[in-house]
C-alpha cells in the first residue's frame, strides 16, 4: 500500500524524473502546449506553476532559481519576457489539462497540457460572450396610442413597425365605421326635414 506517498515517481529514478520534467517544462514555456500522458501531465504541473509564479518578479536571483530548474536560456528567457507578462493578475493556475482519450500502442490516457492564457479559441469565445448586450422589448400601448393620435400614414414602412402600421390601419378603419352611419343618419334626418 502507497499510504501517505504524495510523489509519482514515474517508473524513474530522481535524476532521470528531474531530467523530464524540466525538459517538458521548457517544451510547455516555448510551445505553449504539448501532447503527453495524464501521469506526467499532472507531475508537470506541480513542477512548473512554481516556476510560472517566481518568474512574475523579474529580478536576478528569480532568473537564477529558474534556469536551476529548467537548463534553458530560451526558455527562461520567454518565460521572464511574454508568459509573465500575460499572467501577472492569474493568482494560480497557470496550465489546464485536457484528456484526449487513449494511445493507441499501449492504451495509455493521453491529454494536452497548455497555458491558460495561449488558448486563442476560447479566448475568443469568452470575448464574444462577454460582449452580448441585453435587449429588452419596449411596451407596445404607447406607439400604438402615439400613432393613432396622428395622421395615419399608408406608406411603406420597415418591418419593424409593421405591427403597428397594421394597429394604426384597425384604428383608422374604425374611425371610418363610425363616420359613415353617422354622416348617413344626417342625410336621413336632411331628408325628413325636407
Amino acid at each position: 500500500m502507497r499510504h501517505q506517498k504524495s510523489i509519482n515517481h514515474l517508473g524513474r529514478t530522481s535524476t532521470h524524473r528531474a531530467a523530464m520534467l524540466s525538459n517538458m517544462a521548457s517544451s510547455l514555456i516555448m510551445h505553449k502546449r504539448i501532447s503527453t500522458t495524464i501521469a506526467k501531465a499532472k507531475a508537470l504541473r506541480g513542477y512548473v506553476e512554481p516556476l510560472i509564479t517566481r518568474a512574475k518578479i523579474d529580478s536576478t536571483h528569480s532568473r537564477r532559481v529558474v534556469f536551476s530548474y529548467l537548463q534553458d536560456k530560451e526558455a527562461v528567457t520567454e518565460l521572464f519576457r511574454d508568459i509573465s507578462v500575460k499572467v501577472a493578475d492569474r493568482p494560480g493556475g497557470y496550465v489546464r489539462i485536457l484528456k484526449t482519450g487513449f494511445r493507441l500502442g499501449d492504451n495509455a490516457d493521453m491529454c494536452i497540457i497548455e497555458l491558460v492564457d495561449y488558448n486563442e479559441n476560447l479566448l475568443s469565445v469568452k470575448e464574444t460572450a462577454a460582449k452580448k448586450a441585453v435587449r429588452r422589448r419596449k411596451p407596445a400601448a404607447r406607439k400604438t396610442t402615439e400613432v393613432a393620435t396622428e395622421a395615419p400614414v399608408a406608406t411603406k414602412t420597415p418591418k419593424a413597425n409593421a405591427k403597428t402600421v397594421i394597429e394604426t390601419e384597425t384604428v383608422v378603419e374604425a374611425e371610418e365605421a363610425i363616420e359613415k352611419p353617422v354622416e348617413g343618419e344626417v342625410n336621413e334626418n336632411e331628408a325628413e326635414e325636407k
